[in-house]
C-alpha cells in the first residue's frame, strides 16, 4: 500500500551506503491513489551496527533467549536492531497484513543488464498508464524486491511502495496479447525472468533439522523445558523422564506429519514440463521454469498439464479443471477474440487456461489450422493454482470466539498461578525452606496451574471428527474448520447439480412462429429441418474424447434428443473438403434416412467454424456454422431466454414470450432461447467478432427441460430448517425456475409467500428505483389507495412467512445505489437468481457482515469464489480433496451437510469438555500441591506421574471419541469458553474440589491414630505420610469424576455410554483406586509413597467422599446445564444481541409495514426502514 512519510523501506546491506544520486528503476506515471500496490502495511528499517552487534551479545549472555523473544514479537527485534528509514534505503521491511499479522522480510537485490529493463515492460505511451523505465546514474542497475508468501514484490518509486510484479501486465489488452503471437527474444525472456522470477510453485519443505528448531522455539515446547529443567532440580528424575521422552515423540510425530504434509502439497504443487515456445528465431523445447509473462506456447494436439495461466489466442482445448475447482466435467476453452479490452482472466475465463489444470486434447487454429497456441499471462504464485496454493499454505486466520477464549483463559490461569507462587512463597519461608528450594516449589505452581497437554488436548476433537467424517466420503483440508461448523446459521445452495439433478430430460420445443408460439412439440425429431433443430444440433461446445462425447450434460442430453451425430476432421488442418475447405471445429450429421415431420426432406449436416463459449456472466453462448459446399452460413445463440430476446430483432421475439416463459419457469422447467441469423457470404468467418455476430438475430423459440430435485434436498431442507438453521438458494438460472425449486425442496413452505424484489439503476431520463411486489415477477402497477390497503391489511404477513426473490441484476443496482436497503433484504432473502460467481461470493461477504456463520454447498464449477469465502465451504466432488473449498464430498448430494453440522457440534461441544476437563484436572493439582504445601509436604515424583499421565492423559484422550448425536437440535452451541455458565460450572466445581479435599484432610488430622508428620522435613522427602495419601486418594477420585461430570451428551453428543472405550476406561480407574484405597498394602503402594491405614472404616469413608463430591458436581451441572443461572441474566435485564442479524430480526418483527408492496421508492431521497 502506499507508504506515507516514514513508513518507507528497501535498502542495500549493512555497510553499503546508498547513492544519494541513484534513480529508481522503475518509475510509475499513474495516478498514485489509483495504482495496484502492496496491501500490506510497510515500513523500512536499516540495521545498525553498534545495535546488530548489541543483541548478538545480550543473546550471548541470555542463552539465546533474548533471539526467542525477537521470534515471537518480530517487531521488537527490528526495534532493537535497526533504524526507521525510507523505503528506497531500507535493508529490512517490516510487513503488516490486513490481518494484522507482522513479518520481518530483506530487501533483496539483484544486479541486471543495463538497459535489459527496456524489454520487460510493455511499450510505453504518455498518455496511458503504463510502467515506464528509467536507469540508474550508478554503474550498477539494481533491481530492488522482496518475495512474500511466493509473490515478488518490486519497488516502484513513483507509486512509492512495494507492487506486485504482476503489475506490470495487468493492463495488457486482448489486442495486446494476440500482437505476441510471434513470442518473445531471447534478450526479452531473460529481462522479464529477472523481473519475475522463475514460473515454478514451489513449496518449501522444510530438512527435519529446520523443523526442529522451529517446533522447539514454540512457546509450549519452551514451557516444556522450562518445565523439565524445573522437575529436574527438584528431583523428579521420573516425572521429568517420562514428559521430556512423551514431549519427543510428540515432536517427532508433529514433525513427520508437518513434513509429510509439507511434501504432498509440494508434489501437487510443483510442475515442471517441457514446452515448446516461440522465439524471434524460431520454435525452441524449453523447461516451463524458463516462461515468463508473454511467452508464446505452442500446444500439442494431444494436450499437457499447464505449468502456467495463459491466454488461448488459436485452436480449441478440451479442460479438465477439476484440481481447482472440483468440477468433473471437462470444459472447451475457445480462442481469446480481438478487442480493446483490458483482458482479465476471471471475465474471459472461457478463453483462459489455468495453470495446474490438464488440456485433454487440442484443436489447430489460425491461418494454417495445425496449432493451438496461448500467450502466457501469469506465472507462479501469481497464477490461479498458485493463489489456491498461497491460501493453504498461508491460511486466514480463524476468527473463532473459542481460540480467541481459550488463550484469555490460559492468562487467567496465569494470574492465578501468579497468586500461587506468592502464595507459596509466604509458606515455604516460614518453614525455613532454603532459597533454592523456595524458589524452585514456587516455580512449579505455574508448571501445575498451566496445563502443558491442553493445545493437544484441543486438537483430539477435531482428529476424531475428521477420521468419521473421512469414513462418510467427506474429506477435509483444514481440520480447524470442523469446530466452525457447529456454529453456522445460514447455509446457501448452489441449484443445478447441487439441490438438483446434473442431467436434464428435454421436456419439449416451443417454435417461434410470427407474432406467438407454437403448439410444444415433446420430440425435437419431429420438428422441421431448419432451423430450430440445426441450432439444437450444432449451439454446443461438446466434443469428442477416444471417439465419446463429453462436455455440459446438458448440452449432451440437448444433442441426444435430436438424433444427430457429432463427428470431428480427421486431418489436423481442421479442412473439410465437404464444407469449402474452410477449417472445421466439428460436424453435426442427422440421423441416416431419417425423415422428417413433412416426409420429404431430410435435414442438411452442419459444420462448426467458430465457438463463442458460454459463461456464467454473459448467460449466453453462440456458433458460426455452414452447409455442404461452404455456403450458406449461419451464427446460432443460445443461453438464459431473457438474454436471447435483448439480441433480437423486437419484431422477432413473440408478444407472449415474457408470459410463456413465466409459465414454464414457475413450474420449474428450465427454460433455453435460441436465436440464429444468416450471415453474408463474404462475411470472413474466421475473424468475425462475437459482437457482430451475436447483433439482430432472429429469435426461433425455446427449448423446455425439466429438472428434477434430487430425491434428498427436501429432507435436508427440512432438517436444517427444524434446526433452525436458514436455507438459501443461490442460483445462475431464472428467478421463478428457482423460486419452483425453491418450493419444490421445502425452502419455501406452500402457505409462504414469495415476494420479488426489482431494483434498477438510474438511467438518462429516470432515477435509480426499488420496488417490493408479489406475484410471478412481474412489476405491477397499483394505485397509491391499493398500495395504502395492502400495507394496512400486512397481506404478506397475514399469519404466513414471506421470503424475498431477487435476481442478479437487481442485487447489483441493490448494492451500488440502495445500500441502507441491503441489510433488510439479506435477512429476509431466500432466492438468489442469475448470480454471477462474483456475485455469489459478495454475497456470502454481505451475509457475514451481518454476522452470520455462512455455509455454502456447490458442485465447485462457478462457486469456487464463494466456497472459499464461506466460513464453511462443501465442494461435491468426485475428488477426495480439491484446494476449492475446505471439505469436499463425494457424495453428490447435499446429505452431507446435516452430517458436517452435527460433526462440528459434537467437536465443538467436546473441545468445551476437553478444555473444561484441562482446567480441572490443573485446578485439582494446584488445589493438592498447595494444600500439602502447607503441611510442608507435597506430591512424589511418581504420584505425579500416576494422575497425569495414566489418569489424565488416558482420560483425556479417551473421553473425545464419542460420536454426534442422530439430530440436529434448533440451539447452537455456545462458543465462548467465557459465558456465565461455563465459568459458573469451573468455579462452583473448583470450590467443591477444594473443599473436599480439605475436608478429607481435616478429617485425616481428627482421627486417634493421626501421627503428624517430621516437621524437620519439607516436600517429597516427608513422603510416606497420612496427609498427603489422604489428598492423594480423594484427587484421584476427583480426576476421573470429573471427566465424568463435564462430559455432555445430550442435544450434541450421543449419551456416555455409546463410547464404550470411555466406559471401560473409567470402570477400569475406578477399580484401580478403590484397590490403591481398600486392598492391604503392595508394591504398588510402596512404588507410589503411600502411608499404610489400617482402620476400614476411614477408608470407607474416603471412598464415600468421594462419591458425595460426585453426585453434588454432577447435579450442579445438570442444573446449570438447564439454565438455572438464567435467574441472574433476569436481574441484568434484557441485553441487545451483538449480532447484527438477530438485532434485524427484532426490529423486522417489530415492523410489519416492512417491505412496502407495490411503492416504488427512489434513491437517494428514501431512507431505510430498518438498521443499515
Amino acid at each position: 500500500m502506499d507508504s506515507p512519510p516514514g513508513k518507507w523501506s528497501c535498502g542495500q546491506g549493512l555497510d553499503e551506503p546508498t547513492s544519494p544520486n541513484s534513480e529508481p528503476i522503475i518509475t510509475d506515471p499513474r495516478p498514485r491513489d489509483l495504482s495496484a500496490v502492496s496491501h500490506m502495511d510497510v515500513q523500512g528499517y536499516r540495521w545498525v551496527c553498534w545495535k546488530v552487534w548489541l543483541c548478538h551479545f545480550g543473546a550471548l549472555c541470555t542463552l539465546g533467549l533474548l533471539l526467542v523473544l525477537f521470534k515471537w514479537r518480530p517487531r521488537l527485534g527490528i526495534w532493537a536492531r535497526c533504524t526507521s528509514c525510507p523505503i528506497p534505503m531500507a535493508d529490512v521491511l517490516l510487513l503488516k497484513d490486513r490481518y494484522g499479522q507482522q513479518f520481518v522480510i530483506d530487501v533483496l537485490t539483484e544486479e541486471i543488464e543495463e538497459g535489459s529493463l527496456e524489454f520487460a515492460v510493455a511499450d510505453t505511451d504518455e498518455n496511458e498508464w503504463r510502467d515506464t523505465v528509467q536507469l540508474q546514474t550508478e554503474k550498477k542497475t539494481v533491481l530492488r524486491y522482496y518475495v512474500f508468501e511466493g509473490m515478488r514484490y518490486i519497488w516502484m518509486a513513483k507509486k512509492g511502495a512495494f507492487c506486485k510484479a504482476s503489475i506490470l501486465n495487468e493492463d495488457w489488452t486482448c489486442s495486446d496479447l494476440h500482437g505476441r503471437q510471434q513470442g518473445l527474444s531471447r534478450a526479452e525472456q531473460t529481462a522479464r525472468k529477472q523481473i519475475f522470477g522463475a514460473n515454478i510453485i514451489d513449496v518449501p519443505v522444510k530438512s527435519y533439522l529446520q523443523l526442529l528448531f522451529e517446533e522447539v522455539l514454540n512457546p509450549f515446547y519452551v514451557f516444556q523445558v522450562f518445565s523439565i529443567i524445573l522437575w529436574m532440580s527438584d528431583h523428579y528424575y521420573y516425572y521429568a523422564a517420562c514428559i521430556f521422552i512423551i514431549s519427543l515423540i510428540s515432536i517427532a510425530v508433529s514433525l513427520y506429519e508437518i513434513r509429510k504434509q509439507s511434501t504432498t502439497l509440494r508434489r501437487m504443487a510443483r510442475l515442471v514440463v517441457n514446452v515448446t515456445v516461440r522465439r524471434d528465431n524460431g520454435e525452441e523445447f524449453v523447461s516451463s521454469e524458463e516462461l515468463v509473462p508473454g511467452d508464446c506456447v505452442v500446444i500439442p494436439a494431444e494436450g499437457l498439464f499447464l505449468p502456467c495461466d495463459a491466454a488461448l489466442l488459436e485452436g480449441e482445448c478440451m479442460v479438465n479443471e477439476s484440481m481447482l475447482t472440483g468440477e468433473s466435467i471437462p470444459v472447451m476453452k475457445t480462442s481469446l477474440p480481438v478487442s480493446g479490452a483490458t483482458y482479465s482472466p476471471e471475465s474471459q475465463r472461457r478463453h483462459t487456461l489455468f495453470c495446474g489444470t490438464h488440456l485433454i486434447q487440442a484443436k489447430g487454429g489460425g491461418a494454417d489450422g495445425k496449432v493451438s497456441i496461448a500467450v502466457v499471462t501469469r506465472t507462479g504464485f501469481f497464477t490461479a493454482k498458485g493463489d489456491l496454493i498461497s491460501s493453504i499454505l498461508y491460511p486466514q486466520p480463524l476468527d473463532f470466539r473459542f481460540y480467541k477464549d481459550a488463550v484469555k483463559f490460559l492468562l487467567f490461569l496465569g494470574v492465578l498461578a501468579l497468586g500461587g507462587t506468592i502464595y507459596s512463597l509466604v509458606i515455604l519461608s516460614m518453614s525455613n525452606t532454603t532459597w533454592n528450594k523456595l524458589i524452585i516449589r514456587s516455580l512449579d505452581i505455574v508448571t501445575i496451574i498451566v496445563p502443558p497437554a491442553l493445545p493437544a488436548a484441543l486438537t483430539t476433537a477435531a482428529i476424531y471428527a475428521q477420521n468419521r467424517l473421512k469414513r462418510c466420503g467427506v474429506f477435509c483440508i483444514s481440520p480447524p474448520r470442523i469446530n466452525i461448523c457447529g456454529k453456522i446459521s445460514l447455509f446457501c445452495f448452489d441449484k443445478t447439480g447441487t439441490l438438483t439433478e446434473e442431467g436434464l430430460d428435454v421436456w419439449g420445443v416451443m417454435e417461434a412462429n410470427g407474432t406467438g408460439f407454437g403448439e410444444l412439440v415433446p420430440d425435437p425429431h419431429l420438428l422441421p429441418p431448419e432451423p430450430m433443430v440445426s441450432a439444437l444440433a450444432s449451439c454446443h461446445s461438446v466434443a469428442l474424447l477416444g471417439g465419446q462425447p463429453i462436455g455440459d450434460p446438458l448440452e449432451l442430453k440437448m444433442i441426444e434428443s435430436t438424433g444427430w451425430t457429432l463427428m470431428e476432421p480427421a486431418n489436423e488442418m481442421g479442412l473439410d473438403l465437404e464444407f469449402g475447405r474452410h477449417r472445421v471445429l466439428a460436424v453435426m450429421r442427422p440421423p441416416a434416412s431419417e425423415l422428417q415431420s413433412g416426409g420429404t426432406s431430410v435435414s442438411q449436416p452442419v459444420a462448426i467454424l467458430r465457438r463463442f463459449p458460454f459463461s456464467s456472466s454473459l448467460q449466453r453462448m453462440s456458433v458460426v456454422t455452414v452447409g455442404p459446399g461452404g455456403g450458406s452460413p449461419v451464427a446460432f445463440l443460445k443461453g438464459a431466454p431473457e438474454m436471447v430476446a435483448s439480441f433480437c430483432l423486437k419484431e422477432s421475439v413473440p408478444t407472449h414470450f415474457s408470459p410463456t416463459l413465466r409459465e414454464y419457469a414457475s413450474q420449474g422447467f428450465r427454460v433455453l432461447g435460441f436465436a440464429f441469423k444468416r450471415l453474408a457470404n463474404e462475411t470472413a468467418l474466421s475473424t468475425v467478432e462475437r459482437v457482430e455476430v451475436e447483433k439482430d438475430m432472429n429469435f426461433l423459440g425455446l427449448l423446455v427441460m425439466k429438472n428434477q430435485v434430487k430425491p434428498e434436498s427436501a429432507g435436508v431442507i427440512h432438517t436444517l430448517k427444524m434446526a433452525h438453521l436458514r436455507p438459501v438458494m443461490v442460483t445462475g438460472d431464472n428467478i421463478l425456475t428457482a423460486v419452483n425449486v425453491a418450493r419444490a425442496c421445502g425452502m419455501v413452505l406452500s402457505h409462504e409467500r414469495v415476494i420479488f424484489v426489482h431494483a434498477s439503476p438510474p438511467t438518462a431520463c429516470s432515477m435509480a428505483s426499488l420496488q417490493f411486489h408479489q406475484g410471478d415477477g412481474v412489476i405491477v402497477t397499483i394505485n397509491t389507495q391499493e398500495a395504502m390497503d395492502v400495507q394496512a391489511q400486512g397481506l404478506y404477513q397475514s399469519g404466513a412467512g414471506y421470503h424475498l426473490a431477487i435476481n442478479g441484476v437487481s442485487f447489483a443496482a441493490l448494492c451500488d445505489h440502495f445500500p441502507e436497503y441491503l441489510p433488510e433484504i439479506l435477512m429476509r432473502g431466500t432466492v438468489y437468481a442469475r448470480m454471477t460467481p462474483d456475485q455469489k461470493t459478495q454475497l456470502v461477504k454481505a451475509l457475514q457482515k451481518l454476522n452470520y456463520r455462512v455455509g455454502m454447498c456447490g458442485d465447485g464449477a462457478n462457486d469456487c469464489g464463494a466456497l472459499r469465502a464461506a466460513d464453511v465451504g462443501v465442494s461435491l466432488s468426485e475428488a477426495e480433496a480439491s484446494v476449492a473449498s475446505p471439505f469436499t464430498s463425494k457424495s453428490d448430494n447435499i446429505s452431507c451437510v446435516p452430517l458436517l453440522i452435527k460433526e462440528g457440534r459434537c467437536s465443538l461441544v467436546t473441545s468445551f469438555s476437553l478444555f473444561k476437563y484441562m482446567a480441572l484436572y490443573s485446578l485439582i493439582q494446584f488445589a493438592s500441591v498447595l494444600i500439602l504445601y502447607t503441611e510442608k509436604t507435597n506430591l512424589g515424583d511418581l504420584q505425579f506421574l500416576f494422575f497425569d499421565l495414566v489418569l489424565v492423559t488416558v482420560l483425556a484422550i479417551v473421553m473425545g471419541k464419542g460420536g454426534p448425536s442422530d439430530g440436529l437440535h434448533p440451539q447452537r452451541p455456545s462458543a465462548s469458553l467465557l459465558s456465565l455458565p461455563v465459568l459458573a460450572s469451573l468455579l462452583v466445581h473448583t470450590v467443591l474440589l477444594i473443599l473436599a479435599q480439605v475436608s478429607v484432610l481435616l478429617i485425616t488430622v481428627s482421627q486417634d491414630w493421626y501421627v503428624p508428620l517430621n516437621s524437620t522435613n519439607t516436600g517429597a522427602a516427608n513422603l510416606p505420610n497420612m496427609e498427603d495419601t489422604s489428598v492423594f486418594v480423594l484427587s484421584g477420585f476427583q480426576y476421573i469424576i470429573m471427566s465424568v461430570v463435564i462430559t455432555k451428551g445430550y442435544p450434541y453428543k450421543k449419551p456416555l455410554y455409546y463410547n464404550v472405550l470411555f466406559l471401560v476406561t473409567l470402570l477400569v480407574f475406578f477399580g484401580i483406586m478403590i484397590w490403591l484405597v481398600l486392598f492391604p498394602h503392595t508394591i504398588i503402594h510402596r512404588l507410589l509413597e503411600l502411608y499404610d491405614i489400617p482402620d476400614m472404616s476411614y477408608k470407607l469413608l474416603l471412598v464415600a467422599v468421594a462419591a458425595l463430591n460426585f453426585f453434588i458436581c454432577y447435579l450442579l451441572e445438570i442444573l446449570i446445564d438447564r439454565g438455572a443461572l438464567n435467574c441472574l441474566r433476569n436481574f441484568q435485564g434484557k441485553h441487545e444481541s451483538k449480532k447484527q442479524y438477530k438485532r434485524l430480526e427484532t426490529l423486522l418483527a417489530e415492523t410489519p409495514s416492512w417491505p412496502p408492496l407495490n411503492q416504488p421508492l427512489f434513491s437517494p431521497q428514501c431512507s431505510s426502514i430498518g438498521v443499515s
